[in-house]
């Protein structure tokens, strides 16, 4: 398995627009995200990156929406992703499409997130499929230097072990959109055979507690011996 850290520079698309069937992707993703959008509540939601300002987020139930990025149109913020210049718990909800794809140190992302996200916060994570004909075109060498195929590619369940070492409750986990072209998520194949889908979603929530109990510390609180039976005792036997 290859480092999730690179030193080679990522660059990404300003718009849908500069990925081949970009609409189609953007499409496909605001249909999986709609029936999430009514459950968010809060203040503010966070769109990192130029991807992410364009997906339609008009039925998310969260006030203030606030596009995030080093560079590009309808941007309310221009930031660095590794270094973002928000307090500490100040972001209710965070839409990272295809953010960490475009990103030379993915971890340091999810860690920024974190950072800035408050406790039971929500993360909706999305990126590219390397099991799928995305991944395919990634091998072709007239194809993969152009977008989408120029992204990093990270399994599904490699991103969910990451949140999970973030201690993230993974809510739902997909993939869909079999065929580039196709924007609707329909057919046999998305129906029966979702995961060679090109696009993956992930949308998981900020925990606070440990999502597993640590069984030392729970045979501590159910046997737990208190210290005036064991002076009592060590007073009787200096007694004798």
């Amino acid at each position: 398995m290859r480092a999730a850290r690179i030193e080679k520079i990522v660059t990404s698309p300003a718009s849908w627009n500069d990925l081949s069937y970009g609409n189609a992707y953007r499409r496909a993703l605001e249909q999986q995200l709609e029936p999430w959008w009514p459950k968010l509540f809060g203040l503010h939601l966070l769109k990192l990156g130029n991807l992410s300002a364009e997906i339609d987020t008009g039925k998310c139930q969260v006030a203030h929406h606030v596009n995030a990025s080093e560079s590009g149109n309808n941007i309310q913020v221009y930031a660095d992703s590794l270094n973002l210049p928000f307090l500490d718990k100040s972001i209710d909800a965070c839409l990272l499409a295809d953010t960490l794809a475009y990103s030379e140190d993915p971890h340091r992302i999810l860690r920024e997130v974190d950072r800035v996200l408050v406790d039971d916060g929500w993360l909706i994570v999305s990126g590219f499929n390397p099991f799928s004909l995305v991944g395919v075109g990634k091998l072709i060498p007239v194809v993969r230097r152009k977008h989408p195929y120029t992204s990093r590619m990270f399994t599904r369940m490699r991103m969910i072990d990451w949140l999970s070492l973030l201690n993230y409750e993974v809510l739902q986990h997909t993939s869909f959109q079999n065929m580039p072209w196709n924007g609707l998520c329909e057919g046999f194949l998305s129906s029966h055979i979702p995961a060679f889908g090109c696009q993956t979603l992930i949308v998981a929530r900020k925990r606070t507690i440990p999502l597993t109990m640590n069984p030392l510390l729970a045979f501590k609180k159910r046997f737990r011996v208190r210290s005036g039976a064991v002076g009592a005792t060590k007073n009787m036997h200096n007694g004798d």
